[in-house]
């Protein structure tokens, strides 16, 4: 692959990786009390995911079939991980582990209806977002590092589940900083959940992504190119 193909890659998986991963940062803007979620979502999310549709639309017409292959099984990868997630974190809300289910706190937020309390449309925009922020991580981490052994799925996910922790979300749910106040179950569902995100995620993108993915590739190629340009001809 030539420099000029190398730098498009780097340009669209720029615009894909910004357009992804806004998603999961909406909920932490909201409850550090910059904008509500609704005004987020209707001004930031939705602009957001039309953007990334147009790119990985564009991309495709400009022949980034690997690009576009890697986001999209990405975001496939990373819906198919929540449901791994929500297992465990399901269980560990019916052991006490959580004080309430995080998706339905999104869904009241998302719709203003914290007074009201949840209903039938709040629990489905709730998990709606729940599973788009999932897919969002997911095309954010293919796209970013490409193939990679499916352990790595989970050194990621640890991460993710340290910045919850860390964020202002983990107050919102009144458990205080890293969920201390509520005991040891709640930092402990949160890792668990997040290592079980890690580990289906790291699996289906280890056998499913192609081998030259991810902007860790692209770059690499760069170097590549550059070293041989630069290398005395015989």
């Amino acid at each position: 692959m030539n420099r000029k193909l190398t730098y498009r890659t780097l340009l669209f998986s720029g615009f894909i990786l910004l357009f992804s991963g806004v998603s999961p940062n909406l909920f932490v803007a909201a409850q550090a009390g910059y904008f509500s979620m609704p005004a987020l979502i209707l001004i930031v999310l939705l602009p957001a995911i039309a953007l990334l549709i147009f790119t990985i639309l564009l991309a495709r017409w400009k022949k980034e079939n690997v690009l576009v292959k890697t986001a999209l099984i990405g975001a496939l990868a990373g819906a198919a991980a929540t449901i791994g997630l929500e297992i465990v974190r399901e269980t560990g809300f019916l052991l006490g582990g959580m004080p309430g289910e995080l998706p339905k706190l999104m869904g009241v937020l998302i719709t203003n209806r914290f007074a009201q309390g949840p209903n039938t449309y709040s629990n489905f925009i709730g998990w709606s977002y729940h599973f788009w922020n999932g897919a969002s991580f997911g095309i954010v981490l293919s796209v970013l590092f490409g193939r990679v052994r499916w352990f790595y799925g989970i050194v990621f996910a640890l991460f993710i589940a340290a910045g919850f922790l860390a964020s202002p979300a983990t107050l919102a749910l009144g458990v205080g900083p890293f969920g201390i106040d509520f005991g040891w179950g709640f930092p402990v569902t949160v890792v668990l959940a997040h290592v079980a995100y890690g580990a289906v995620f790291g699996l289906i993108e280890q056998k499913w992504l192609p081998d030259e993915s991810g902007v860790f590739h692209a770059l690499k190629r760069l170097v590549f190119i550059r070293h041989t340009n630069l290398s005395p001809k015989k």
